[in-house]
């Protein structure tokens, strides 16, 4: 069951990241730069933390291995053909203050455990830039294919977690996924 779940979640992220990168450049969507930075900065501060604290493989938590592969592509998509829209406001700003001060706090103290949980909260922060500005502009410019393949990604990968820090991440994902999905619905709702 692992091993299909291995191969399943890193399939779905390689596909997602093909098709959101040809969303992007066709100007089908405007994700929010700034909560594409966030995700590719803490989860790869994710991934390293985890690898750190309980010397796992990079395939025992294979959701935030190849999350980190598909934040990064996601955001150089984004800083390549995203519109003047994508671009940090002052919120976002604040948000990147916060993980900044994360990354901070582990390069002091290397407390990979503490830091990795810490983490999990930047990835959260993460979701604000385009919450807010689904709040403010009452328009959803996120796809529901992308997002419920990344729900379908991280259940999948629920099979395959190795530790406790793996399990905090996915779940933490499927949560997060979930409630931005039924916001995107209120909002195309409202519309």
């Amino acid at each position: 069951m692992k091993l299909f779940s291995v191969f399943a979640v890193s399939a779905l992220n390689l596909t997602l990241a093909v098709y959101y990168y040809r969303l992007i450049s066709k100007n089908k969507i405007r994700p929010s730069l700034a909560m594409w930075v966030f995700f590719t900065l803490a989860v790869g501060m994710s991934l390293f933390t985890y690898i750190r604290e309980d010397s796992h493989s990079i395939w025992d938590n294979v959701l935030n291995t190849t999350d980190l592969l598909f934040v990064s592509a996601v955001t150089v998509s984004i800083i390549l053909f995203g519109d003047h829209t994508t671009r940090f406001n002052r919120f976002d700003l604040f948000c990147l203050g916060a993980v900044a001060m994360i990354i901070a706090f582990w390069l002091i103290t290397r407390k990979h455990l503490i830091t990795n949980l810490l983490v999990q909260g930047i990835l959260v922060i993460a979701y604000f830039p385009v919450v807010n500005r689904m709040l403010r502009t009452g328009e959803n410019h996120e796809s529901y294919l992308i997002w419920g393949g990344m729900l379908l990604t991280a259940l999948l990968a629920l099979l395959s977690v190795d530790g406790e820090l793996a399990l905090i991440y996915t779940l933490r994902a499927v949560v997060s996924i979930s409630l931005l999905m039924g916001l995107m619905y209120y909002t195309d709702r409202r519309k």
